[in-house]
């Protein structure tokens, strides 16, 4: 039975970082979708853009354009559609759109509409959206990746933009067994975690962006070294592990083809980079690394993978998309897609890239960092994605008491790599 949509509403709201489009979408059921998207710090260039309004008003990141977009031009072209064909919907919108990027009414605009009328579709049909999504096999409870207060290491070169908060640091507590005893786990590191740094550089500073230890460190190895001592102090040795978003694009200067201010002072070359990677792969537990090298290097993803013999997580390398997708896996760049809705603009293009990833062995690996953080959960849960980074940590704990004895726990051989199988 159809529900046909009869009201979609867009409008400015304060987001988790900056600010934040909200969308409602309500069918002739009463049924309501909400989606929250936001940009990200540190993005990569192929992405879908986002429309933002520029000026001084927000710093220039205000959506009241994007939201007018929704209301006087989506709004129109959907009244009346079956809530429940997400995929003629979303292709509706980018046909409206007209860009290869939906640059004209913004990712933003676009995916808020889209992840609202998902939302709206699983209240008609009475199901959570990951069950919605998913299915009935719909059961394995994600890993949570929560990092240190955010996260960032040494920080050895700002290039002037929001993207020098960048590498930023989290721990996987992949032994927990369960979600609710993971996140015991990481309160007991996290505190032990800032002992540490009182200890060893005599402040530890949290901001918006995490862990401050900008100024303090030589090397960023200092504080994976504290982050693998934290782990020995809560007693968790052998059941944590440490992931960590290299970004390392934010610090590529392609003119000269150099790494500048990447974990410690000077530049390095891709081969440089390599060798530092897999020697603190084999100083410390670490068990994924998203980005490791310039958003354009698959060579580069593909040798970094097979040395490190850790999961390996493409962000700014693939946009969940699935063009770029493919030609990473063509030569076996990384093994792991960040999964990212706002990076692409509409649920079924991202659920297509994320198709793709599964069928050809790689891993989804959900990310909150756009907004819509209680809603990437239910698409970790649905996809069986096994992990989850910066979402609303409380909706996976919600999912986990609401499956019971169903729900399945990953550790840490779901991860790929071949030393993630050894351990």
């Amino acid at each position: 039975m159809s529900d046909r949509i009869v009201s979609i509403v867009a409008s400015e709201i304060l987001g988790a970082r900056t600010n934040a489009l909200e969308v409602l979408v309500a069918t002739e059921s009463g049924a309501v979708g909400r989606a929250t998207p936001e940009p990200g710090i540190s993005t990569g260039t192929h992405e879908a853009k986002m429309v933002l309004d520029g000026g001084r008003r927000f710093g220039g990141l205000g959506v009241i354009q994007a939201a007018h977009h929704v209301n006087e031009e989506i709004a129109p072209g959907l009244l009346g559609m079956d809530v429940s064909r997400q995929r003629e919907i979303d292709l509706a919108m980018i046909e409206m759109d007209g860009t290869r990027d939906k640059s004209r009414l913004g990712a933003n605009a676009i995916v808020g509409v889209s992840i609202a009328v998902a939302q709206a579709a699983a209240a008609s049909a009475g199901l959570p959206l990951y069950q919605y999504i998913g299915g009935p096999h719909a059961t394995l409870i994600p890993m949570p990746i929560p990092g240190v207060g955010g996260g960032g290491g040494g920080r050895y070169r700002d290039p002037g933009t929001s993207r020098w908060f960048k590498p930023s640091y989290q721990y996987i507590p992949h032994g927990a067994g369960s979600y609710a005893r993971a996140m015991e786990m990481d309160y007991d590191i996290q505190r032990e975690l800032g002992k540490l740094m009182v200890e060893r550089y005599g402040i530890a500073v949290r901001t918006y962006a995490g862990l401050n230890v900008a100024g303090l460190l030589k090397h960023d190895n200092e504080l994976l070294d504290a982050m693998t001592e934290a782990i020995v102090r809560a007693g968790y040795e052998g059941e944590v592990g440490i992931y960590f978003d290299a970004a390392a694009d934010c610090y590529y200067e392609p003119e000269m083809d150099r790494y500048v201010g990447l974990y410690s002072e000077g530049e390095k070359t891709r081969d440089d980079l390599i060798a530092e990677y897999v020697a603190m792969v084999e100083r410390f537990p670490i068990v994924s690394i998203e980005d490791p090298l310039h958003e354009d290097d698959y060579l580069g993803h593909a040798m970094v993978t097979e040395e490190t013999g850790i999961e390996i997580v493409g962000d700014d390398l693939f946009t969940t998309n699935i063009e770029r997708l493919a030609e990473g896996i063509a030569v076996g760049a990384a093994n792991s897609i960040v999964l990212k809705i706002t990076q692409v603009g509409t649920v079924s293009e991202a659920l297509d890239a994320c198709e793709l990833a599964l069928r050809s062995g790689y891993n989804v690996h959900p990310c909150g960092s756009r907004g819509d953080r209680d809603s990437i959960a239910d698409f970790a849960v649905a996809l069986n994605a096994g992990q989850l980074r910066a979402g609303d940590w409380n909706r996976p704990l919600i999912i986990e008491r609401e499956l019971g004895p169903a729900a399945r726990w990953p550790g840490r051989s779901f991860l790929k790599g071949w030393r993630n199988q050894e351990g």
